[in-house]
């Protein structure tokens, strides 16, 4: 009699009934950031089809999420999170997040769809907060000679003009809209952490703190890594395909390809702007 033989062993392990399988979604960059190129930057149009395709796997125990982002738009950190939570519901799987160097203001909103956080021993977590900067060039301009003209219809239709003296009104209805920001990533903080959460002055600062720390803070829930982590939860043998969101190749072909090297000019100068912003955006937090 002939040996029987299991075929599954000849199957890929994501189709192996016996190999838990964990889709693990990589959220790197700043959100909302400009990158014509698609690089560096975290949107919802850029990660959607990304996220449905990793809560599409077959036989998937959970979804994995690593981020490492300095935050940036408040709108597009809620937009992903709201894609998540409605992704996590509808395939009523549980989802992790893994942070790696950082997840601050709106990269702790994004690990905030977890149902769990985890972060390693010098993650940075917290920056729960709102901030907006720019620089006052008026008197710059006026050394230099410079009128600037500026026709409007509405009487606050320009405001936090650089090029003009600082309005106290102005100033002021930003810091309300700052206020109610805030407030929001407050509540959303509040209910997706719920109990968790010590009771701290600082919480909401927009101080950010360590790993170890931010478990104490209950703004992470333990100290490890994804391989670490998942294997001790679903077995070494866990697979985790990973799932990144990808470069547009389309519009990187039709500009890199066009004749018109001034448009390709203004595209780099788009990216190097964002460049640098991304790079003082991570540079807040000592990284």
């Amino acid at each position: 009699m002939l040996p029987l033989v299991d075929f599954r062993s000849w199957l890929p392990r994501r189709f192996r009934g016996d190999v838990p399988v964990v889709p693990l979604v990589r959220l790197s960059g700043a959100i909302g950031m400009p990158a014509a190129l698609g690089r560096g930057s975290l949107s919802l149009s850029a990660v959607d089809d990304t996220l449905k395709k990793a809560f599409s796997v077959s036989g998937a125990k959970a979804v994995a999420l690593a981020i490492n982002s300095p935050g940036g738009s408040p709108v597009q950190s809620h937009l992903i999170f709201r894609r998540i939570r409605q992704l996590a519901s509808e395939k009523k799987l549980p989802v992790i997040a893994y942070v790696e160097d950082i997840a601050a203001s709106g990269g702790y909103m994004l690990a905030c769809a977890a149902d769990e956080i985890v972060a390693d021993r010098s993650s940075i977590l917290g920056s729960i907060g709102v901030v907006s900067a720019t620089f006052g060039l008026d008197k710059a301009i006026a050394r230099l000679g410079i009128d600037r003209r500026v026709y409007t219809a509405g009487t606050r239709k320009v405001t936090l003009d650089p090029f003009q003296p600082e309005n106290g009104e102005d100033v002021e209805h930003l810091k309300t809209l700052q206020r109610d920001i805030h407030a929001f990533f407050i509540e959303l903080v509040k209910e997706r952490r719920g109990a968790r959460l010590s009771e701290s002055e600082d919480m909401f600062s927009g101080l950010f703190w360590a790993g170890e720390r931010s478990v104490s803070l209950g703004l992470a829930d333990r100290i490890g890594t994804a391989h670490d982590d998942l294997a001790s939860r679903y077995g070494d043998k866990v697979h985790t395909p990973l799932f990144e969101p990808g470069r547009s190749g389309f519009l990187r072909r039709r500009l890199f390809g066009a004749a018109n090297s001034e448009a390709v000019g203004l595209v780099d100068f788009d990216n190097a702007l964002a460049a640098i912003e991304r790079r003082y955006l991570f540079s807040r937090y000592g990284l």
